[in-house]
């Protein structure tokens, strides 16, 4: 499961997207050529509709802007946020392909120990089409990898698994830290590669993170909604961290599965913690109601699709954390918007509708 050679075959090449959000020129594209060329890219251009991205060439891509989102979505287009990594969603939404796999501009391909370059998106793959054992922890870890297995005492009833709805990878060098974290610990860097891969436990909430993550946007697309934040709004940073939160609660509910750990990628760029710390203060001070919250969390037997979950979801935010902060009112409203727009670019039993491109497309 673990193996980082370049594979002779790419996999899934024609049911998985690659969504990156951006503000510039995609030079690091050139890096991952090998690993990403075969596939089809989504690019979401942050900031000035009127700059123009340059991508290297021999890439297969739609870029979208401001300007597209607001065609596009019309009044809707106010649920996607506005300078800010979150607007990555908007591709996950405007993607007809089974799988996403989304990874920020400053991340480049890592190395295993052995110095080989870790394919991270054939491993997202590989932990996407294995099942997950969300509900009896296994002391090996991934018990599917070649050269574990289920250890003595797990239930025969649960070795077969649950479907894996998200892969949520991590990263060397630059940790994924907050602001005061940054501040305290400047110069540390992330230099251990744990080569395994562990499903978080039912009823265990995590901290995602979406520089480098892949999901079956399948099961759970309409759950990756990475909130309102940014321009405009008294928050950011907290955008991956929303929809994992969500998404861990609508998994749990559904008998999904969630996996972390492998993949790594060499995340090359910190970025400024008194920046940081201007974006994450409300969340800072937020998060201490917002995992209680989601800890406490439950849906009805009613709710059957991810579409119903996150509605209901979206009331309980409306009740309980509108409380905390006015913020969480409007972030429930945006919520419902996000779920009609999904239900409008992507109706039941008609995966392939068409909607309107992005105004650059390269091949």
């Amino acid at each position: 499961m673990a193996d980082s050679a370049t594979p002779s075959t790419p996999l899934l090449t024609d049911e998985l997207d690659i969504v990156i959000p951006t503000i510039r020129n995609l030079d690091f594209l050139e890096m991952w050529r090998p690993f990403f060329q075969p596939y089809h890219l989504i690019i979401v251009q942050d900031g000035d509709p009127s700059k123009t991205i340059k991508v290297p060439e021999g890439f297969d891509y739609e870029l979208y802007n401001r300007n597209d989102i607001n065609r596009i979505l019309g009044p809707k287009a106010s649920c996607i946020s506005f300078k800010d990594s979150a607007c990555r969603c908007f591709g996950y939404m405007v993607s007809k392909k089974k799988y996403i796999y989304t990874i920020d501009d400053d991340c480049f391909v890592a190395k295993d120990p052995s110095g080989k370059e870790i394919n991270a998106l054939q491993q997202h793959v590989k932990n996407l089409l294995c099942p997950s054992t969300p509900f009896f922890f296994n002391t090996l870890y991934d018990p599917y990898r070649d050269g574990a297995d289920f250890v003595r005492g797990y239930p025969f009833s649960l070795r077969e698994g649950a479907p894996t709805a998200i892969s949520h990878g991590l990263w060397l060098n630059i940790p994924d830290y907050d602001a005061p974290t940054q501040l305290v610990k400047p110069l540390e860097r992330n230099k251990r590669y744990v080569d395994t891969v562990l499903t978080i436990p039912k009823g265990t909430l995590f901290p995602m993170c979406g520089m480098n993550l892949g999901f079956n946007r399948e099961l759970i697309g309409p759950a990756m909604y990475f909130g309102l934040m940014g321009d405009g709004q008294p928050i950011g940073r907290y955008d991956d961290m929303w929809a994992g939160w969500c998404a861990k609660v609508i998994c749990d509910h559904l008998g999904w599965g969630i996996k972390t750990g492998l993949p790594y990628i060499w995340h090359s760029k910190a970025s400024n913690p008194f920046v940081n710390l201007k974006k994450e203060y409300n969340g800072i001070y937020w998060q201490e109601e917002l995992i209680p919250f989601f800890q406490s969390a439950t849906l009805s037997k009613e709710c059957t699709t991810v579409q119903k979950c996150y509605i209901e979801l979206s009331k309980q935010v409306k009740a309980k954390l509108g409380k905390v902060d006015p913020y969480f009112v409007k972030l429930a409203d945006a919520m419902v918007t996000w779920i009609e727009a999904w239900d409008e670019l992507n109706p039941s039993g008609n995966a392939a509708s068409e909607i309107p491109n992005g105004t650059a497309k390269g091949t």
